[in-house]
């Protein structure tokens, strides 16, 4: 059976089916915090109510669009070269949000409240139990991934392509944008280009989702285990060599990850379309 993209009717189902899986999601999530459920171990628990909620909604707009998501996830799409370059992307973006963050911080941007005032970065590493990082391993780095870029690639990208490839990365990492909380959309929408365009050059999610699994799973690292502490005093701002290192370190994790892109594309990693 000859695969198509979706239509926008569809990618429109899949958006308003996630929706009510985390309108869900976020009952049950204050459900369990109110049963003094810990909030992060409450967030995963709560998730996965969303995948069967989802699979029941979108039955029918899975069935319609099985073959294309057969070709989208092939295995045989997957290499050691494109699994390497994803996991480097991912490091790569992650590494210039905590750039921009030294940087913000260096110039006044940023503070942290705490007890207090740190003028050189404190940190402590400490992880909580196995069972709580496990979880929150599959659901973060496995499940979210996964749903996030069937729905945003897969269906929304995918759909939007017959307004051209600029629209359809950038309307799909705008959806993906509106999905999550307001205080970290810039880095969201900057991550949603950046697996748009892997996307578009791979024509396979395999890459995306795997660069998507990294950052998700550096993300849960920060939440869980790291406990930070960097709050110049006033007096101190701007702190010019902190800030020069910063932002050169940012400009050449940006810069690396458009070389790797643009490398991706100059050597058309490309799946043989089916």
């Amino acid at each position: 059976m000859t695969s198509r993209p979706p239509t926008l009717t569809h990618a429109l189902a899949t958006i308003l089916a996630l929706t009510a899986a985390l309108f869900v999601r976020s009952w049950l999530q204050v459900a369990l915090r109110t049963a003094d459920v810990s909030k992060l171990f409450a967030a995963d628990l709560a998730y996965l109510v969303v995948p069967p909620i989802l699979l029941l909604l979108l039955f029918p707009v899975l069935q319609a669009n099985r073959p294309e998501l057969r070709r989208q996830l092939d295995i045989a799409n997957i290499g050691a070269g494109l699994v390497l370059t994803a996991i480097g992307l991912g490091v790569l973006l992650r590494l210039a949000w905590w750039c921009q963050l030294a940087a913000g911080i260096s110039i006044g941007i940023y503070s942290n409240g705490g007890p207090y005032t740190a003028v050189k970065p404190v940190f402590d590493f400490q992880c909580p139990p196995v069972y709580a990082m496990l979880l929150g391993a599959i659901v973060m780095a496995v499940l979210v991934p996964v749903i996030e870029e069937v729905v945003h690639r897969g269906f929304v990208q995918s759909a939007l392509y017959r307004y051209g490839p600029a629209a359809a990365i950038l309307g799909a990492a705008a959806v993906f944008t509106a999905f999550h909380p307001p205080g970290s959309w810039g880095f969201v929408f900057s991550a949603g280009v950046m697996l748009g365009v892997q996307y578009r050059i791979t024509k396979s999610l395999w890459s995306s989702l795997i660069s998507h699994a990294t950052i998700n799973a550096l993300i849960q690292l920060d939440w869980r285990c790291l406990r930070g502490q960097w709050n110049p005093p006033a007096t101190e701002i701007p702190l010019v060599e902190s800030f020069a290192v910063a932002l050169i370190l940012f400009f050449v994790c940006i810069g690396s990850i458009v070389a790797v892109l643009a490398r991706m594309h100059r050597g058309d990693m490309s799946p043989r379309c089916t």
